[in-house]
Protein backbone atom coordinates (compact mmCIF):
# COMPACT_ATOMS: atom_id res chain seq x y z
CA UNK A 1 0.00 0.00 0.00
CA UNK A 2 1.09 3.55 -0.74
CA UNK A 3 1.96 5.64 2.28
CA UNK A 4 -0.73 8.22 3.07
CA UNK A 5 0.27 11.92 3.23
CA UNK A 6 0.76 13.11 6.73
CA UNK A 7 -2.15 15.29 7.96
CA UNK A 8 0.19 18.13 8.77
CA UNK A 9 1.53 18.11 5.20
CA UNK A 10 -1.98 18.31 3.77
CA UNK A 11 -2.70 21.28 5.97
CA UNK A 12 0.50 22.96 4.82
CA UNK A 13 -0.14 22.49 1.06
CA UNK A 14 -2.29 25.64 0.57
CA UNK A 15 0.34 27.75 2.26
CA UNK A 16 3.09 26.17 0.15
CA UNK A 17 1.13 26.76 -3.05
CA UNK A 18 0.43 30.36 -2.09
CA UNK A 19 4.10 30.95 -1.44
CA UNK A 20 4.94 29.65 -4.94
CA UNK A 21 2.42 31.95 -6.65
CA UNK A 22 3.50 35.31 -7.99
CA UNK A 23 2.95 38.06 -5.44
CA UNK A 24 0.42 40.73 -6.39
CA UNK A 25 1.81 44.11 -7.39
CA UNK A 26 1.67 46.89 -4.85
CA UNK A 27 -1.07 49.50 -5.03
CA UNK A 28 -2.90 51.98 -2.86
CA UNK A 29 -6.29 50.54 -3.80
CA UNK A 30 -7.62 47.21 -5.03
CA UNK A 31 -8.56 48.85 -8.35
CA UNK A 32 -4.97 49.96 -8.88
CA UNK A 33 -3.69 46.46 -8.10
CA UNK A 34 -6.17 44.91 -10.55
CA UNK A 35 -5.13 47.33 -13.29
CA UNK A 36 -1.45 46.55 -12.74
CA UNK A 37 -2.21 42.84 -12.87
CA UNK A 38 -4.15 43.33 -16.11
CA UNK A 39 -1.22 45.19 -17.66
CA UNK A 40 1.24 42.48 -16.64
CA UNK A 41 -1.02 39.81 -18.12
CA UNK A 42 -1.45 41.85 -21.30
CA UNK A 43 2.31 42.14 -21.73
CA UNK A 44 2.50 38.36 -21.45
CA UNK A 45 -0.23 37.90 -24.06
CA UNK A 46 -2.67 36.44 -21.51
CA UNK A 47 -5.54 38.56 -22.75
CA UNK A 48 -8.47 36.57 -21.34
CA UNK A 49 -7.11 36.73 -17.82
CA UNK A 50 -6.37 40.43 -18.29
CA UNK A 51 -9.96 41.04 -19.38
CA UNK A 52 -11.16 39.26 -16.25
CA UNK A 53 -9.16 41.68 -14.09
CA UNK A 54 -10.58 44.65 -16.00
CA UNK A 55 -14.08 43.23 -15.56
CA UNK A 56 -13.54 43.19 -11.81
CA UNK A 57 -12.61 46.88 -11.92
CA UNK A 58 -15.78 47.71 -13.86
CA UNK A 59 -18.06 45.68 -11.62
CA UNK A 60 -16.53 46.39 -8.22
CA UNK A 61 -14.88 49.79 -8.67
CA UNK A 62 -16.87 51.55 -11.46
CA UNK A 63 -16.17 55.06 -10.12
CA UNK A 64 -12.49 54.50 -9.42
CA UNK A 65 -9.82 56.67 -11.07
CA UNK A 66 -8.49 53.43 -12.58
CA UNK A 67 -11.79 52.53 -14.24
CA UNK A 68 -11.00 54.96 -17.08
CA UNK A 69 -7.60 53.36 -17.61
CA UNK A 70 -9.28 49.97 -17.62
CA UNK A 71 -11.62 51.08 -20.43
CA UNK A 72 -8.70 52.09 -22.63
CA UNK A 73 -6.71 48.95 -21.85
CA UNK A 74 -9.72 46.84 -22.78
CA UNK A 75 -9.82 48.52 -26.21
CA UNK A 76 -6.08 47.87 -26.60
CA UNK A 77 -6.57 44.20 -25.75
CA UNK A 78 -9.34 43.85 -28.34
CA UNK A 79 -6.97 45.39 -30.89
CA UNK A 80 -4.16 43.02 -29.87
CA UNK A 81 -6.59 40.10 -30.31
CA UNK A 82 -7.28 41.39 -33.85
CA UNK A 83 -10.93 41.99 -33.00
CA UNK A 84 -10.71 45.21 -34.96
CA UNK A 85 -14.42 45.96 -35.29
CA UNK A 86 -14.91 45.61 -31.54
CA UNK A 87 -11.73 47.58 -30.86
CA UNK A 88 -12.93 50.46 -33.04
CA UNK A 89 -16.24 50.53 -31.17
CA UNK A 90 -14.44 50.49 -27.82
CA UNK A 91 -12.14 53.38 -28.77
CA UNK A 92 -15.09 55.40 -30.06
CA UNK A 93 -17.02 54.85 -26.82
CA UNK A 94 -13.95 55.84 -24.80
CA UNK A 95 -13.63 59.05 -26.82
CA UNK A 96 -17.29 59.86 -26.36
CA UNK A 97 -17.08 59.34 -22.61
CA UNK A 98 -13.75 61.15 -22.17
CA UNK A 99 -13.53 63.83 -24.90
CA UNK A 100 -10.78 65.78 -23.09
CA UNK A 101 -8.62 62.84 -22.05
CA UNK A 102 -4.88 63.42 -22.33
CA UNK A 103 -4.55 60.37 -24.61
CA UNK A 104 -7.07 61.57 -27.18
CA UNK A 105 -4.45 61.65 -29.94
CA UNK A 106 -3.61 58.00 -29.25
CA UNK A 107 -7.29 57.06 -29.21
CA UNK A 108 -7.88 58.76 -32.59
CA UNK A 109 -4.88 56.97 -34.08
CA UNK A 110 -5.95 53.59 -32.74
CA UNK A 111 -9.51 54.10 -33.97
CA UNK A 112 -8.14 54.78 -37.43
CA UNK A 113 -5.87 51.75 -37.20
CA UNK A 114 -8.76 49.55 -36.11
CA UNK A 115 -10.65 50.48 -39.28
CA UNK A 116 -7.52 50.40 -41.46
CA UNK A 117 -6.84 46.81 -40.41
CA UNK A 118 -10.31 45.82 -41.64
CA UNK A 119 -9.45 46.78 -45.22
CA UNK A 120 -9.58 43.89 -47.71
CA UNK A 121 -6.50 42.73 -49.57
CA UNK A 122 -7.75 44.01 -52.93
CA UNK A 123 -9.34 47.31 -53.98
CA UNK A 124 -12.30 45.67 -55.74
CA UNK A 125 -13.96 44.72 -52.44
CA UNK A 126 -15.70 46.76 -49.72
CA UNK A 127 -13.50 49.74 -48.84
CA UNK A 128 -15.89 51.39 -46.38
CA UNK A 129 -13.54 50.66 -43.43
CA UNK A 130 -10.96 52.79 -45.22
CA UNK A 131 -13.37 55.71 -45.45
CA UNK A 132 -13.94 55.46 -41.69
CA UNK A 133 -10.20 55.18 -41.03
CA UNK A 134 -9.50 58.38 -42.98
CA UNK A 135 -12.06 60.23 -40.89
CA UNK A 136 -10.12 59.55 -37.70
CA UNK A 137 -6.68 60.07 -39.27
CA UNK A 138 -7.83 63.46 -40.51
CA UNK A 139 -9.27 64.34 -37.12
CA UNK A 140 -5.92 63.45 -35.58
CA UNK A 141 -4.08 65.69 -38.07
CA UNK A 142 -6.50 68.57 -37.50
CA UNK A 143 -6.39 68.43 -33.70
CA UNK A 144 -2.79 67.27 -33.20
CA UNK A 145 -0.75 68.27 -36.29
CA UNK A 146 2.56 67.78 -34.45
CA UNK A 147 1.74 64.37 -33.05
CA UNK A 148 4.42 61.73 -33.60
CA UNK A 149 1.94 59.67 -35.62
CA UNK A 150 0.99 62.51 -38.01
CA UNK A 151 3.35 61.37 -40.76
CA UNK A 152 2.05 57.83 -40.68
CA UNK A 153 -1.53 59.13 -40.68
CA UNK A 154 -0.84 61.04 -43.92
CA UNK A 155 0.67 57.91 -45.46
CA UNK A 156 -2.40 55.89 -44.48
CA UNK A 157 -4.72 58.51 -46.01
CA UNK A 158 -2.74 58.58 -49.26
CA UNK A 159 -2.85 54.78 -49.49
CA UNK A 160 -6.59 54.58 -48.85
CA UNK A 161 -7.33 57.36 -51.33
CA UNK A 162 -5.31 55.44 -53.91
CA UNK A 163 -7.34 52.30 -53.25
CA UNK A 164 -10.60 54.23 -53.54
CA UNK A 165 -9.45 55.76 -56.82
CA UNK A 166 -8.55 52.35 -58.22
CA UNK A 167 -11.95 51.00 -57.26
CA UNK A 168 -13.82 53.91 -58.82
CA UNK A 169 -11.85 53.48 -62.05
CA UNK A 170 -12.51 49.73 -61.97
CA UNK A 171 -16.27 50.28 -61.66
CA UNK A 172 -16.40 53.03 -64.28
CA UNK A 173 -14.35 50.94 -66.71
CA UNK A 174 -16.67 48.00 -66.15
CA UNK A 175 -19.69 50.09 -67.15
CA UNK A 176 -17.81 51.44 -70.16
CA UNK A 177 -16.71 47.98 -71.35
CA UNK A 178 -20.26 46.68 -71.07
CA UNK A 179 -21.44 49.73 -73.09
CA UNK A 180 -23.50 51.14 -70.23
CA UNK A 181 -22.29 54.58 -71.27
CA UNK A 182 -24.76 56.53 -69.14
CA UNK A 183 -23.53 54.93 -65.89
CA UNK A 184 -19.92 55.13 -67.05
CA UNK A 185 -20.24 58.85 -67.78
CA UNK A 186 -21.55 59.54 -64.27
CA UNK A 187 -18.78 57.49 -62.66
CA UNK A 188 -16.03 59.24 -64.61
CA UNK A 189 -17.47 62.67 -63.79
CA UNK A 190 -17.48 61.69 -60.11
CA UNK A 191 -13.80 60.73 -60.40
CA UNK A 192 -13.02 64.16 -61.85
CA UNK A 193 -14.60 65.82 -58.80
CA UNK A 194 -13.12 63.59 -56.09
CA UNK A 195 -9.55 62.75 -57.05
CA UNK A 196 -6.36 64.58 -58.00
CA UNK A 197 -4.13 61.94 -59.64
CA UNK A 198 -3.22 63.28 -63.09
CA UNK A 199 -3.15 59.89 -64.79
CA UNK A 200 -6.57 58.99 -63.41
CA UNK A 201 -8.02 62.37 -64.39
CA UNK A 202 -6.71 62.09 -67.95
CA UNK A 203 -8.27 58.65 -68.23
CA UNK A 204 -11.59 59.90 -66.84
CA UNK A 205 -11.77 62.91 -69.20
CA UNK A 206 -11.04 60.71 -72.20
CA UNK A 207 -13.70 58.21 -71.19
CA UNK A 208 -16.30 60.91 -70.53
CA UNK A 209 -16.00 62.06 -74.14
CA UNK A 210 -15.96 58.45 -75.39
CA UNK A 211 -19.11 57.66 -73.39
CA UNK A 212 -20.88 60.74 -74.75
CA UNK A 213 -19.89 59.70 -78.25
CA UNK A 214 -21.34 56.25 -77.54
CA UNK A 215 -24.55 57.92 -76.35
CA UNK A 216 -24.68 60.07 -79.49
CA UNK A 217 -24.68 63.29 -77.44
CA UNK A 218 -22.66 65.50 -79.74
CA UNK A 219 -23.35 68.88 -78.12
CA UNK A 220 -22.52 67.76 -74.59
CA UNK A 221 -19.40 65.97 -75.83
CA UNK A 222 -18.06 69.17 -77.42
CA UNK A 223 -19.03 71.23 -74.38
CA UNK A 224 -17.16 68.83 -72.09
CA UNK A 225 -14.17 68.95 -74.42
CA UNK A 226 -14.00 72.73 -74.13
CA UNK A 227 -14.10 72.49 -70.32
CA UNK A 228 -11.43 69.76 -70.28
CA UNK A 229 -8.91 71.50 -72.56
CA UNK A 230 -7.47 73.67 -69.78
CA UNK A 231 -6.94 70.59 -67.57
CA UNK A 232 -4.98 68.51 -70.09
CA UNK A 233 -1.65 68.81 -71.88
CA UNK A 234 0.60 66.81 -74.19
CA UNK A 235 -0.63 63.35 -75.16
CA UNK A 236 -3.68 63.67 -72.94
CA UNK A 237 -4.82 66.79 -74.80
CA UNK A 238 -4.16 65.15 -78.15
CA UNK A 239 -6.34 62.22 -77.09
CA UNK A 240 -9.17 64.58 -76.10
CA UNK A 241 -8.94 66.34 -79.45
CA UNK A 242 -9.32 63.01 -81.23
CA UNK A 243 -12.39 62.21 -79.12
CA UNK A 244 -13.85 65.64 -79.93
CA UNK A 245 -13.29 65.04 -83.63
CA UNK A 246 -15.27 61.80 -83.35
CA UNK A 247 -18.11 63.69 -81.69
CA UNK A 248 -18.14 66.35 -84.40
CA UNK A 249 -18.64 63.58 -86.94
CA UNK A 250 -21.87 62.45 -85.28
Amino acid sequence: MRPQPAPLLLLALPALLASCANPRPAGRTEAEVLLKEARILTDKGRHLLALEKLGQIRSKHPYSYYATHAELLQADILFAQENYAEAAAAYIVFRDLHPKHDRTAYVLWMTGESYHNQLPGTFDRDLSPGVEAMKYYRELLAAFPRDERAGRARERIAFIEGQLALKERYIADFYFKTKDYGSARLRYLDILERFADEGLLSHAMDRVLAALHGLGRKDECLERFRSFRSRAAGEALEGLERRAAQCRAL
